[in-house]
């Protein structure tokens, strides 16, 4: 078996993380070997179990293979210079990373953004802001490709710099959610999709604590916009924490049941987040090459969101006008493909510049102050 057939064998067994794989490797050559060692020389060298029982009957899987010819698709061995080395300090560290996208976006300074399926409008808007203002400073925005504050993260930080990263809780190959399909095509283009499992695996609700963990381990810091006391949120700002990073909540009002899980995490030593420069103060002495706010833009909130659009967002937006369109349409108009134009559009919504009528239309949205 090559060397490359040995690591995604590996990428399947049960319960194996970076740790123990390099513990094994310290006793054999190469992982080729170690994945056609005896059961002896396997027990002898101190794998468990269920490695020595999954590896006796395994045959290297072929749809891995394929996925991988394609381009910019890539799986990063932990073994690898390019396996992020905040992620590599986390004791159940994965032992490598399928990757669709930049592979460089890993070894960046990173802050995961993380929050409410169903936030508030005010708490999307803040998550979009906040990831927006981010990005034009050199952070790399990172979170989960969830619906809600992840997917307004996501847009925010794409649409002023790209750079940002989606953990996944499924194989690469697997869309969920569904409905952010055009966003992860978007981030898989400017950005990087990422996960640990492979191909084919389903949305299985363990998944997603494995997922957190990857988000937070990745990032300097996790900020969390709103979340109830019980969720997801919660579990990957503690996983952060454990792992000896930054957590920061940005509070809300005391009647809105999406801020009590931030004032829980604020109550227990979290960072209270008001403005994007409450962050860079807790960072900028660990990453070193982070842009500092200026003093004008750290009296926002996060920036503004009225950013300035790039020439292909102004085609699109003159294309629709404010009589409802759909893509196809605006593909006609624009000469845009239909996925980039599908891309857009979320953004442009997420944005409130455009919004969403039935049956897949969509139309401008007047500024303030017209009729």
């Amino acid at each position: 078996m090559d060397e490359l057939s040995a690591w995604l064998t590996l990428a399947r067994a049960p319960g194996l993380f970076a740790a123990t794989l390099t513990s094994l490797l310290a006793r054999f050559e190469s992982a080729a070997t170690l994945v056609s060692s005896s059961r002896a020389a396997l027990q002898a060298a101190g794998a468990g179990p269920a490695l020595i029982d999954y590896l006796q009957r395994v045959t290297p899987p072929d749809i891995e293979h394929r996925w991988l010819d394609h381009d910019r698709h890539y799986f990063i061995a932990c073994t690898n210079a390019e396996y992020p080395q905040l992620l590599r300090e986390l004791p159940d560290a994965p032992l490598g990373l399928f990757v669709r996208g930049d592979p460089a976006l890993l070894t960046m300074p990173q802050l995961a953004m993380v929050g409410s399926r169903n936030p508030t409008p005010g708490g999307r808007d803040n998550a979009r802001s906040f990831a927006a203002h981010l990005g034009e400073c050199g952070v790399t925005v990172t979170s989960g490709l969830a619906l809600g504050i992840d997917t307004a993260s996501h847009a925010g930080a794409l649409h002023t710099s790209g750079r940002t990263i989606a953990v996944c809780g499924t194989g690469l190959d697997v869309n969920y959610p569904r409905s952010n399909a055009p966003l992860a095509e978007a981030i898989a283009e400017h950005g990087a999709l990422v996960s640990e499992f492979p191909l084919g695996s389903p949305p299985l609700k363990a998944h997603f604590p494995r997922r957190n963990r990857i988000i937070g381990g990745l990032s300097l810091g996790t900020l969390v916009v709103e979340a109830a006391l019980q969720s997801g949120s919660l579990i990957t700002a503690r996983l952060a924490a454990d792992a000896g990073r930054e957590v920061f909540a940005i509070p809300g009002s005391i009647h809105n049941p999406l801020a009590r899980g931030c004032h829980a995490l604020i109550r227990q030593g979290a960072k209270l987040v008001e403005t994007a420069d409450d962050i860079f103060a807790e960072l900028h002495s660990l990453t070193g090459t982070l842009r500092r706010i200026t003093s004008s833009k750290a009296s926002d909130t996060a920036g503004n969101s009225a950013s300035v659009l790039d020439n292909e967002y102004k085609i699109l937006l003159d294309a629709l006008g404010f009589e409802p369109a759909g893509v196809d349409l605006l593909v006609v108009r624009t000469g845009l493909r239909a996925d980039e134009v599908a891309s857009m559009l979320l953004i442009l919504e997420l944005e409130g510049r455009i919004e969403s009528y039935p049956g897949g239309l969509y139309v401008r949205t007047r500024p303030e102050g017209t009729k």
